[in-house]
């Protein structure tokens, strides 16, 4: 039996119990012209502590009405009962498993006694419904009942609460509220994100589970420190098997009870405190739910996009200043702020008034500090001067601010290619091989190297040097310009081509006889390379017989200089030539025997 049955005294002494349940928290809030109602039905067929046996039914029926300007926006499923849960029941004949389920745990005289409660979110169905009987079955704790009905707590039960919108209403601020909370003894619950502007009209309901009829035991309902009741609840029996929205007395172990709360609150709330005391009584509050005037907006923000750039401090930053859970237009101009830490980066401004669950969409660049090289996060923050002073009463004045994190491109380091040289081929043209640079340029795996004539090329990727290996410049010094491609972001440099002017390569025989092989003094590396060199060609007496440069053709054997022959031929023999290079990293001459046939 209920510790009420017993005298308060032995009640505390042989049942004091052990509670153990979840907290009533916020579950949803709904802002704009909104209320609510609830409707359900009891499956106890009588009162428990008038029982001469456990019953209870699996199937019940209540009626749901709203007018016809009224829109459904939530309807939520509570069902509950003593044991440890029945989580799948059907509604009006649709299967249905619980979203969320609660659960309760009571020690009264050495025994423990279980008690379940479940959610499900039935909106759509509700919608589709509308208006009529709802007949929730298969809800089944007879295999507890007996267990229960030791101490008169077997019951089951349902109820839906229904979120409507009508555009005649007043702008609310309604919150849904659910736990699993019980006394006795007394249980105190703090309701938190509340913002009271103006407490006409302010409502508050509850979905209770156990209340008795016949036991007031020292049992109250209070709202910061005042006693509720009404015309169904009396200050001493506020839970008591009724349903206001009936005005019925026969919802037999749970209540469905709304009470006007205009003198019990006050305008600039945001908390309320309901406490419930009973000395006797077992009663678990299930959800509870608020109505309250209020008229204000609530500007939220967040990041939708942050785009960085290569090597650069400057990132652009898509955003949206959203006005959704609010009873009130966003004003145009709303100041927003941009931070990194506590530095600001930044201001912008809201650009046209914001209704109510609409948003605005914007674009700002930033400049980061150049102690910023990797990581860094923004923080923005909507209605914020820039100090983290606002100028918009809001709804929540807590939920201005939201974080995006980037992290900064820096362009891939290399290394930088020495000079290549190769030797000159005349004219300062060469052939050169810097192929091995497509390896050793890149500091990283995975990054690719190309070559390219100019630094537009590079940068566009285009025109790209095929040949490293064996590539032919006109003329130099030539610059190659290299491009290194990393992850994100691409760099580029360039490196130098020139020639050197190698040791020419002497070919000391003539055969001056027109058949076109060696027939004159040919020195490899020496013409339009070596611009001003001399050669000199003696006979063996030491008589001068010919001399050339870059501007004389290549002799051909003919006698140029000293004493002439008849046919101009010098007489095959042994030649000594001087070749002096004229350039500087070769001071001395080279020198040799110069052979001539005809």
């Amino acid at each position: 039996m209920k510790p009420g049955l017993l005298s308060p005294l032995i009640a505390c002494l042989l049942f004091c119990c052990t509670l153990c349940a979840q907290d009533i928290s916020l579950f949803q809030q709904f802002n704009g012209r909104f209320d609510f109602v609830f409707f359900g039905n009891t499956m106890n067929p009588q009162e428990n502590s008038y029982m001469i046996s456990p019953s209870v039914l699996t199937s019940t029926s209540a009626n749901f009405t709203l007018g016809p300007d009224d829109e459904i926006e939530a309807a939520y499923l509570y069902w509950a009962g003593c044991g440890f849960g029945d989580f799948s029941v059907k509604l009006n004949a649709t299967p249905i498993v619980a979203e969320r389920t609660f659960s309760h745990e009571w020690l009264s005289g050495g025994l423990t006694y279980n008690y379940f409660s479940a959610f499900a979110d039935v909106t759509s169905l509700v919608q589709n419904t509308g208006n009529g009987n709802y007949t929730l079955s298969e809800l089944d704790v007879s295999d507890y009942i007996g267990y229960a009905f030791q101490n008169r707590t077997n019951f089951a039960g349902w109820a839906i609460v229904v979120v409507y919108k009508n555009d005649a209403l007043p702008l609310n601020q309604l919150n849904v509220y659910d736990g699993m909370q019980s006394v006795p003894y007394e249980i105190t619950i703090m309701l938190d994100s509340l913002n009271v502007i103006d407490n006409v009209g302010a409502k508050i309901g509850f979905l209770a589970w156990e209340g008795d009829r016949n036991i007031a035991n020292l049992e109250s309902l209070s709202i910061n420190e005042d006693l509720l009741s009404n015309a169904l609840n009396p200050e001493d029996n506020a839970f008591n098997g009724t349903n206001t929205f009936t005005n019925s007395e026969n919802l037999y172990n749970m209540d469905l009870d709304v009470y006007n709360i205009q003198g019990n609150i006050n305008i600039g709330d945001t908390t309320a405190e309901i406490t419930l005391k009973s000395n006797q009584d077992v009663v678990m509050v299930n959800a509870i739910v608020t109505k309250l005037n209020s008229q204000l907006p609530d500007a939220t923000i967040a990041a939708d996009n942050l785009e960085t750039f290569c090597n650069s401090q400057t990132v652009v930053l898509d955003y949206t200043v959203y006005n959704v859970n609010s009873t009130d237009t966003l004003p145009a101009n709303t100041p927003i702020a941009f931070y990194l830490g506590d530095v600001l980066l930044s201001s912008a401004t809201t650009q046209q008034p914001i209704a109510i669950g609409s948003a605005e969409s914007g674009q700002i660049t930033l400049t980061l500090p150049n102690s910023v090289t990797s990581d860094f996060t923004i923080t923005l923050s909507v209605d914020d001067i820039g100090n983290g002073t606002g100028i918009v009463t809001e709804l929540n004045e807590g939920n201005n601010g939201s974080e995006t994190s980037g992290i900064l491109m820096p362009l891939p380091e290399f290394n930088q290619p020495q000079t290549v040289f190769s030797c000159n081929k005349g004219l300062t043209s060469g052939i050169f091989d810097f192929s091995g640079y497509y390896d050793t340029i890149g500091l990283n795996p995975g990054e690719v190297v190309t070559f390219h004539h100019s630094l537009e090329d590079a940068e566009n990727g285009s025109n790209e040097i095929l040949d490293a290996h064996n590539f032919h410049a006109n003329a130099t010094p030539y610059l190659i310009y290299f491009r290194i491609q990393g992850q994100n972001c691409f760099n580029a440099g360039n490196f130098e081509l020139r020639v050197r002017n190698c040791p020419p390569k002497i070919y000391n025989f003539i055969s001056s006889n027109g058949d076109g092989i060696n027939d004159y003094f040919h020195i490899d590396g020496l013409r339009d390379i070596f611009m001003h060199h001399k050669i000199s060609v003696f006979n063996r007496w030491g008589a001068l017989v010919w001399t050339g440069n870059n501007n004389i053709p290549e002799w051909d054997g003919r006698l140029t200089k000293g004493l002439k022959w008849s046919d101009g031929n010098v007489p095959d023999g042994t030649y000594y030539y001087v070749l002096d290079l004229n350039d500087p990293d070769y001071p001395e001459p080279f020198t040799g025997f110069l052979y001539i046939t005809q």
